[in-house]
């Protein structure tokens, strides 16, 4: 079997190259270890945990409606019922995925991929079906493999209430305790969904903060919620035993203060991804990969081997399924011979928990740690029409400003629907925009979008809703 193009990964990353082959005018032939394409993100990823906090979402905003006077019972909850509409969503997109292949010519082979050489991969079956050609030449190869959950060293126990987030997101029940160990956005994301539908979710997390790397003053209003929401959160706290006892599993914390034990239902196993790059045969091409076990590559996704490319996951930070699909283009567009390279300004970063955090270019912690001047400038959302109506006014936009260019770098939301509104931030920063078209650029009233306008504004003392009077500034100042 031969191919101009061999994708390996059927993902948001591999499909969405695969694709733009197509339309290139290329042979494409995406290999997938998946009977559907979509990989983690559609299948057990991104898009199931969109569903259910969704379910989560509608529940708290029917909770919120009792401050203006609106009661609803306790809601009955049919877990299998919630787990079939998921399913139903995952197979609406899985479905047009198919077809989107079949009519783009795109061949789609269900085997695992390993190199033989630099331009042969072996195809090795999964489902006990023998493939009857077995071996698939190609011109160039674009690694798609993405990532998996990764584990703490110490703590594998063989138990099915232990979960990763792919069992999570099977709902196999609603258990009455659950604890989280991780508290990144998979796991706050996860232990959302379940708290709504009725655990007591208690998270730990080894930091001394919740969504490590992410700035504390969007942070804040976050973790102010799930303290409420969720039974406990420990920080600073490390996770040294477990072990299955009766119908639950108990837990030995150990923090700077006492070391512990508690029992629990399930436990979620959240402590980010690792690389799928092992087993690929790697070692029969020219492909070199980091000790973290990325695939190294250049701003072309070029790996060492002039044949092979490498996207996504599997070639780097940030894990993100966008990123993902946009290093996939730029893989095509060099092997039809254009001059592009993936160099992002801005590569947005969502949590879809409630509040959503959302931020995009440069973040204080990055300016601090490089020691980069900057300026920052907040808005805070009690001070908006549309937060107040609506009762979301925990709220925060912030600009992160070039103070000599007076160009915005970055940007920062926490508040409802964040994940949304980054959007116009990405755009400006990819564009260069100084503050001033941020604060020339209309922006409809009565609407959160506003925030970003006005926190503009308060670059220049004139924010209309917020009596922040223009200081000084000198250059390369960074306010506190």
């Amino acid at each position: 079997m031969d191919t101009q193009l061999a994708v390996i990964g059927g993902g948001p990353g591999g499909y969405a190259a695969a694709f733009l082959a197509a339309d290139l005018g290329l042979q494409a032939t995406i290999v997938d270890l998946e009977e559907r394409l979509g990989g983690v993100c559609l299948l057990r990823g991104c898009i199931p945990s969109k569903a259910l906090l969704h379910v989560a979402k509608a529940m708290a905003e029917a909770r919120h409606l009792g401050e203006w006077g609106i009661q609803f019972g306790d809601p009955k909850i049919d877990v299998g019922a919630v787990r079939s509409r998921k399913e139903k969503v995952i197979a609406a997109l899985t479905g047009g995925l198919k077809q989107i292949a079949q009519k783009r010519n795109v061949r789609v082979v269900r085997a695992r991929a390993v190199f033989e050489s630099s331009d042969t991969l072996q195809l090795q079956p999964v489902d006990g079906k023998p493939i009857e050609d077995d071996r698939l030449r190609f011109d160039h190869c674009i690694l798609a493999t993405g990532s998996s959950s990764a584990a703490v060293p110490g703590l594998d126990l063989p138990s099915r209430r232990l979960m990763d987030s792919t069992a999570a997101l099977d709902l196999p029940d609603v258990p009455e305790s659950l604890l989280v160990i991780g508290g990144g956005y998979i796991g706050l994301e996860m232990g959302t969904v379940y708290a709504a539908l009725g655990s007591r979710v208690t998270v730990v997390e080894l930091t001394e903060g919740l969504l490590p790397g992410a700035d504390r003053d969007l942070v804040k209003p976050l973790a102010k919620r799930l303290e409420k929401d969720f039974e406990a959160i420990y920080l600073n706290t490390k996770v040294v035993g477990m072990k299955e006892k009766g119908n639950s599993i108990e837990v030995t914390f150990d923090s700077n203060v006492e070391t512990k034990k508690e029992r629990y239902s399930r436990v979620l196993m959240s402590v980010g991804r690792r690389p799928n790059s092992a087993s690929l045969g790697l070692e029969n091409t020219k492909v070199e990969v980091s000790p973290q076990g990325f695939v190294v590559v250049d701003r072309q996704q070029r790996t060492a081997d002039p044949k092979v490319f490498a996207i996504g996951d599997v070639a780097g930070q940030p894990m993100l399924a966008h990123k993902a699909s946009h290093e996939g283009k730029v893989a095509v567009e060099v092997i039809a011979g254009e001059n592009v390279e993936f160099a992002p300004r801005a590569i947005p970063a969502v949590v879809f928990t409630d509040p959503e955090v959302a931020w995009a270019g440069v973040t204080e912690t990055d300016a601090k740690r490089d020691g980069r001047k900057i300026e920052v400038v907040q808005f805070p959302w009690g001070a908006s029409g549309r937060a107040v109506s609506v009762g979301r006014t925990e709220g925060l936009t912030k600009w992160i400003i070039d103070p000599g260019s007076e160009r915005v770098i970055g940007c920062g939301i926490v508040g409802a629907g964040a994940g949304d509104l980054i959007a116009e931030a990405v755009l400006a920063i990819e564009m260069g925009c100084a503050v001033r078209d941020i604060t020339e650029s209309i922006h409809a009233h009565p609407t959160l979008s506003e925030t970003l306008g006005a926190a503009a504004e308060v670059f220049y003392g004139r924010a209309t809703d917020l009596y922040r009077p223009k200081r000084e500034r000198k250059a390369g100042s960074q306010p506190g």
